[in-house]
């Protein structure tokens, strides 16, 4: 952690768009998997976990066929195919340390809390040591977008996990929000909510805090079509909890799934005229996961469980795709960055954000 300030000069190049020519993305589409491993992101499947005994597989053979290949590269295009045929293709990847790009949390908990506080406000906060829905008490960059200019009304999340409605502080901030499972008289408004809230409540939820990521893309997309957001936040969980209940085939369809998901709310911004070529997506997870050994876990123990990964897709970022040799990136970065894409200085109203990630804009 002391070597950060060195790290941060060395990627603060000019990157505030007031400073250079103006930036084509006026959207952000800012999508979080929770749980998902680098590992997964950029190896594919691990073989050692396609198996009763470490992963929780019921048939082995049925999920060698849906995601085994032999190299990293065709496994990691079954798992995510999007991310690997639109994302590295036309945008840039951060965090396969395989080959030397290093991506990771700050806040050293490396548990959800204070990953989502981290990414969200752009910076650690000690005083986060658990999950419990207690309300942020910290700024976050959709509650500042959306005092901004040009961002009232324009500004929503959509969350998969119950306890986000805190980490986004709903009381203070005023982002408009739905959380499946969830009802208050504040959330925002789509053409399917009444049809979704009536199908989650006719299926058993199956985790404690959150519900099926199906109702989450479900809304996202409703609302995409619908309201044409600035900046939409979406958040899935799935990976996560079926990464803890052991279940690897789980983990890995979910993830897939996620990834078919972003597809289609990609494809539905560019669908969408006013939003086609002037959206940028930002996707990321909260945190890592222990190795093949621990990889059902995660937190401060479990010292890899802070390797991250970031992806970057949108008009003004330059399509370098996977990420080499590279300085290290941290999570508390994505604040700044994604106010940064929209012309926005995050950091002259919160100094102790970390600096955009330079290597995301036009050089």
């Amino acid at each position: 952690m002391r070597f950060l300030p060195i790290i941060f000069l060395i990627l603060a190049a000019p990157v505030f768009a007031g400073e250079s020519a103006p930036l084509k993305t006026k959207n952000i589409l800012f999508i979080t998997t929770d749980g998902l491993r680098w590992q997964e992101v950029f190896r594919g499947a691990e073989e050692a976990l396609m198996n009763k005994a470490s992963g929780g597989v019921p048939s082995e053979a049925a999920l060698r066929e849906q995601f085994w290949a032999e190299t990293p590269e065709a496994r990691r295009a079954l798992v995510m195919p999007f991310v690997w045929s639109g994302i590295a293709q036309h945008g840039q990847l951060f965090g396969n340390r395989d080959a030397g790009s290093e991506a990771g949390v700050m806040n050293g908990k490396n548990f959800s809390y204070p990953g989502y506080s981290e990414f969200l406000t752009g910076h650690a906060d000690e005083r986060i040591k658990s999950n419990k829905p207690i309300p942020n008490p910290n700024v976050n960059v959709l509650e500042w977008l959306l005092g901004r200019t040009g961002f009232a009304g324009k500004v929503a999340a959509i969350n998969g996990w119950q306890v986000l409605p805190a980490i986004l502080n709903r009381d203070r901030s005023q982002i408009p929000m739905w959380t499946p499972g969830v009802k208050d008289a504040r959330d925002l408004d789509f053409p399917r909510k009444a049809e979704l809230e009536a199908l989650a409540a006719n299926i058993i939820q199956p985790w404690p805090d959150e519900h099926f990521d199906a109702f989450v893309f479900a809304a996202a997309k409703d609302y995409l079509a619908a309201a044409k957001p600035r900046v939409l936040y979406v958040n899935f969980g799935e990976p996560d909890e079926w990464a803890h209940a052991q279940r690897y085939d789980r983990y890995l369809a979910s993830t897939r799934n996620v990834d078919r998901w972003v597809r289609e709310l990609w494809e539905t911004v560019q669908s969408i005229p006013e939003m086609r070529g002037t959206t940028t997506l930002i996707f990321t997870t909260d945190h890592g996961r222990g190795n093949a050994e621990l990889w059902t876990s995660h937190g401060e123990k479990i010292a890899d469980s802070g390797q991250m990964w970031i992806a970057v897709l949108g008009p003004d970022t330059p399509p370098l795709g996977e990420r080499k040799n590279c300085a290290p990136i941290w999570q508390a970065q994505t604040a700044a960055t994604l106010a940064c894409l929209l012309g926005e200085d995050y950091r002259a109203a919160v100094p102790e954000a970390a600096e955009p990630l330079a290597e995301v804009f036009p050089q």
